[in-house]
């Protein structure tokens, strides 16, 4: 089984950032694909490639071109420093992105224990729905927690272990539950 992992947004544009902190999206999620695929090394027949992006319209061809079983991408949400909580994008006519987004929905809330807001249904005009629409495997957007407020934040840094476990376990549990 081979997972992507990519990593949302990039160097130049690295995404929403916490004015207390100066942690942007970027560099919290390529810190984390890093530590996702240290916790699977020693996993049997999983394959994580972690993929960072040259141009947001060339990322599902480059998505495509490594052929994986499944795409997580690492995001954080952003609003007004006060929404608080964890969800899971997938693509609305993807009943495997459905089941993916399900399991690490569970998984991250029981991590974080941050308000759960659910998994979410996105068309392709959607917020991330352009990803989600057009890569060939089933794919689902990951938003744990809101990076621009101050608590969120706090809980993913002391809980960073249990988030990087929550995307480990839900990796092996697709692997286990054969939709494979």
């Amino acid at each position: 089984m081979k997972v992507a992992l990519v990593v949302g947004h990039s160097k130049a544009k690295p995404g929403a950032v916490n004015q207390s902190t100066g942690i942007t999206e970027y560099a919290f999620n390529s810190a984390l694909a890093k530590d996702i695929q240290q916790a699977l090394a020693s996993a049997r027949n999983i394959e994580t490639i972690i993929i960072t992006r040259s141009t947001y319209a060339q990322l599902p061809r480059d998505i495509n071109a490594i052929n994986p079983t499944f795409i997580i991408s690492l995001h954080c949400n952003a609003f007004n420093r006060k929404a608080s909580g964890t969800e899971t994008l997938y693509y609305k006519n993807s009943r495997k992105g459905e089941v993916i987004a399900k399991q690490l929905q569970k998984n991250i809330v029981d991590a974080l224990g941050l308000n759960d807001r659910g998994v979410i249904a996105r068309a392709e005009s959607d917020r991330g729905g352009y990803l989600l629409h057009n890569t060939r495997a089933p794919a689902c957007i990951a938003e744990p927690f809101f990076i621009d407020n101050d608590d969120d934040l706090r809980k993913a840094i002391l809980n960073r272990e249990a988030l990087i476990n929550a995307f480990a376990q839900t990796i092996k549990d697709i692997k286990q539950c054969g939709i494979y």
